[in-house]
């Protein structure tokens, strides 16, 4: 039982690192975008 919980918990962290990281590069996206639109007006 204590085996599974703890591959469980890497399973989380691992997509919790992923999750982190694709957001990040949304963000940015998101971020460079508005800038773009703010600029050209």
């Amino acid at each position: 039982m204590k085996k599974t919980g703890a591959k469980f918990m890497v399973v989380i962290i691992g997509l919790v690192i992923i999750f982190k990281k694709q957001l990040n590069e949304l963000v940015t996206k998101i971020f460079e975008k508005i800038t773009n639109e703010s600029s050209g007006i």
